[in-house]
């Protein structure tokens, strides 16, 4: 997928959510847990009720190697299914890979090449040579981790080098690495006041939002500091769509409190 067919699909569903997809088998409703791949099932039906109104979804890898080779294959059917029946969505494999540049080309390969996703979350600590073969693959997206919205995010990424936070280093350094067009940045929500000087860093590239919703961050102060010309973030949710409630009407809550969502996106957008 281009950069420009993702800004379309924003404007024209007036949205820019990103939907979560990490699935607890132990809190998925127990109906589905009689089914030859529960997993499947519970993102399948997630994904009827709700494409309508997300730009992108985002499985954690991790929710799915847990389950071994079943897991890999409820993941490999779920981004079959979304390519098949909704390929104008962005597809996110919430992976944080990166390690030397030879096993970087292999995760590459997995994601982009194997089950086909659109782009990849990837760690930069091991620098330009374990992200490199990532922003290789044409039309794919590599999406650096940044500024994290969990507790410890800022041990590190918040410590300073010469008065300038370890994040701002990472945001200048990979604008340096080939093929920087290819990524977008992961900028926790609960980090809100923070987007004003990343986007002085990176006005240009989308950025990954998490944290809206169960996490705390607040949609309207993110937008405040976050957007560009190019509206420039997707804003994921998880928790707080997917597992809404816990019965034969999952789907349908869940696509309400996507609506929900969406609704304050529009009107943001039409400002």
């Amino acid at each position: 997928m281009t950069r420009q067919e993702l800004v379309k699909q924003i404007k024209k569903k007036k949205s820019f959510l990103c939907i979560g997809l990490d699935v607890d088998v132990t809190k998925i409703p127990s109906h589905l847990l009689k089914l030859e791949d529960p997993i499947f099932e519970f993102n399948k039906e997630i994904i009827d009720a709700t494409h309508h109104l997300a730009v992108a979804y985002k499985p954690n890898t991790a929710f799915y190697e847990a389950y071994g080779i079943k897991g890999w294959k409820s993941l490999e059917k779920t981004i079959s299914y979304l390519n098949e029946k909704h390929p104008e969505i962005f597809t996110i494999a919430d992976a944080k890979r990166g390690d030397i540049g030879n096993t970087s080309t292999m995760y590459a390969k997995a994601f982009f090449e194997d089950l086909n996703f659109d782009s990849v979350t990837v760690a930069p600590y091991m620098g330009s040579d374990s992200v490199e073969p990532f922003l290789a693959f044409e039309d794919k997206f590599t999406i650096l981790l940044a500024l994290t919205s969990n507790k410890g995010g800022l041990d590190f990424q918040g410590l300073k080098i010469n008065d300038e936070e370890v994040y701002k280093k990472v945001l200048e350094k990979s604008l340096t690495w080939n093929n920087s067009g290819n990524l977008m940045f992961v900028v926790g929500a609960t980090k809100a006041t923070y987007f004003k000087s990343i986007r002085k860093i990176v006005p240009n590239h989308f950025l990954l939002v998490p944290g809206v919703g169960a996490q705390g961050g607040n949609l309207q102060d993110v937008c405040k500091y976050g957007l560009n010309k190019d509206i420039g973030l997707l804003i994921n949710s998880s928790r707080g769509i997917i597992y809404a409630r816990n019965d034969a009407g999952f789907a349908q809550k869940a696509q309400e409190q996507a609506r929900i969502l969406q609704q304050q996106m529009e009107i943001i957008l039409s400002k």
